[in-house]
């Protein structure tokens, strides 16, 4: 593939560039820890040897990514599901839209489910707030992770960067013949709501202003739907929201790299993601008639009903909405046991009375798990 120096800002790195991050990523003060939970079986200074010695992208992911995954499966998730993969055509590329609920795992989950089943990776947004050492520029790019700057600047800054990963989604799919993951909105869903960001569909369109319907036919948009039974970082999403109301919010030194450990090693139970059917050229012509905002709207609705019509309730969900509104509504979709266990992660709560007030925090938090029954 020739290389494209007008993206070498924000793109993953090239091949000839995998063997020297390997080296970096293997010397690196911290990869004793990482190797230890990649590779528990394995010595430190055979890891170092195995990791140094990759030089391809494939190399990296098919080995140590994938036991990246498996560990946090094992660890962490009790049922690990994937459908909707027989939508798919291995041999076209497609821009997989997301909803967006854990920092890495949402994405990196997809990623070794295309691994295991003999398809291509994809290459992942990679908000620039998380680029926050060497060591993570290094395994995201590494990962076919570019870069997506956080909106900020002036307006034509904006339209400028928008418009340059515009350009670039769409040269990853139709030149560079690889697919692209996409979240549905800038930052993780925090309230249980998810929704597409129709600016996001705007964006795609920059790069094809002429013809709107062919502007997102050529990406073969695919709806993605990720479910996890406990959200690893409810309690920080809750705290967050709570904090919200009264200031804008304001993260914390530290405060990623927290979410994306969190994510990593808290008990998450079941998880699904669905692969949902692609948005068709005909679904997107019964919109040719609107207004491009009335087309980036229409849209960004349709993505949202694959994606809730998709998503999978637990009883988690079911428990929290009949806390929330007063109610034994869904009472037979829950045993007594599983209404205790997530009583208990609500008492968690508890310890911020002296910050916070602890009825109002626990609302918060179980709107996160009751949120998704009202999606649907």
């Amino acid at each position: 593939m020739k290389k494209n120096p007008k993206f070498d800002d924000i793109r993953p790195y090239y091949e000839d560039e995998i063997h020297e991050a390997m080296k970096r990523i293997a010397a690196s003060e911290v990869f004793p820890l990482v190797a230890s939970y990649v590779y528990p079986d394995m010595p430190i200074e055979a890891v170092r040897e195995r990791v140094a010695g990759f030089t391809t992208t494939r190399e990296f992911q098919h080995d140590t990514m994938r036991r990246v995954n498996e560990q946090v499966i094992a660890r962490s998730i009790s049922e690990f599901t994937c459908s909707g993969i027989e939508r798919l055509d291995p041999k076209k590329q497609y821009l997989y839209v997301s909803n967006h609920r854990d920092i890495m795992l949402d994405s990196s989950l997809l990623q070794y489910f295309f691994v295991v089943n003999g398809f291509e990776t994809t290459e992942i947004t990679f908000g620039a707030n998380l680029m926050m050492n060497p060591l993570i520029i290094d395994i995201g790019k590494a990962n076919k992770m570019f870069k997506v700057e956080r909106p900020g600047g002036s307006i034509k800054e904006f339209y400028q960067s928008s418009l340059h990963l515009s350009e670039y989604i769409r040269y990853v799919i139709t030149e560079k013949g690889q697919s692209v993951w996409i979240a549905q909105r800038n930052g993780r869903t925090k309230n249980g709501i998810d929704a597409t960001d129709q600016g996001i569909i705007k964006m795609f369109c920059m790069s094809e202003p002429k013809d709107k319907i062919k502007a997102l036919a050529d990406l073969n948009i695919v709806p993605v739907s990720i479910s996890y039974e406990w959200e690893s970082c409810d309690i920080l999403k809750a705290l967050e929201l709570y904090e919200s109301q009264y200031t804008r919010y304001t993260k914390k030194p530290g405060e990623d790299l927290n979410s994306i450990l969190t994510g990593i090693l808290r008990y998450k139970g079941r998880v699904h993601i669905e692969l949902c059917e692609p948005v068709s050229v005909a679904e997107l012509s019964a919109f040719e008639h609107q207004t491009n905002n009335e087309y980036h709207k229409s849209v960004a609705r349709l993505i949202d009903r694959r994606i809730n019509t998709a998503y999978h309730l637990y009883p988690n969900n079911y428990i929290a909405h009949d806390l929330l509104y007063g109610s034994m509504k869904y009472r037979s979709m829950y045993t007594e046991e599983q209404r205790q266990a997530f009583l208990k992660r609500l008492a968690k709560l508890d310890r911020y009375d002296e910050t916070c007030d602890v009825e109002q925090l626990k609302e918060i938090f179980t709107a996160i798990y009751a949120n998704p029954i009202d999606n649907k």
